[in-house]
């Protein structure tokens, strides 16, 4: 997947919209990130579970995300360090954890 299907793929969930900071791409819901690009890499952070960690940690090109929650967040060195299922899968499972602690009526409007 290139860095433009990327993006297009994450804004098409719904309520995600994107922005800078930290001179990186962000894509958001509610305004909480829940991907972080760097557009000149293209490696990004994402969010998972601590049993998800251990076990995207242990792949090559996937580590503990600088300056994130220690066992929360995974940096992926490029695009193609997953197949392009698993990738969405993970993205959408980021969005969902982020989501996820939401007050229950934001949730409610992505159901």
């Amino acid at each position: 997947m290139d860095i433009e299907s990327f993006r297009a793929y994450c804004l098409s969930l719904p309520g995600t919209t994107e922005g800078m900071k930290w001179d990186h791409l962000c894509f958001m819901i509610e305004e909480k990130i829940f991907v972080l690009v760097d557009l000149d890499t293209h490696g990004f952070c994402m969010k998972c579970t601590p049993e998800e960690f251990e076990e995207l940690a242990a792949r090559d090109g996937v580590k503990q995300a600088p300056h994130f929650a220690k066992r929360q967040w995974v940096f992926v060195d490029k695009l193609d360090v997953f197949g392009v299922q698993e990738l969405k899968q993970k993205i959408e499972r980021s969005r969902e954890l982020v989501l996820s602690k939401l007050p229950k009526k934001t949730q409610a409007k992505y159901v």
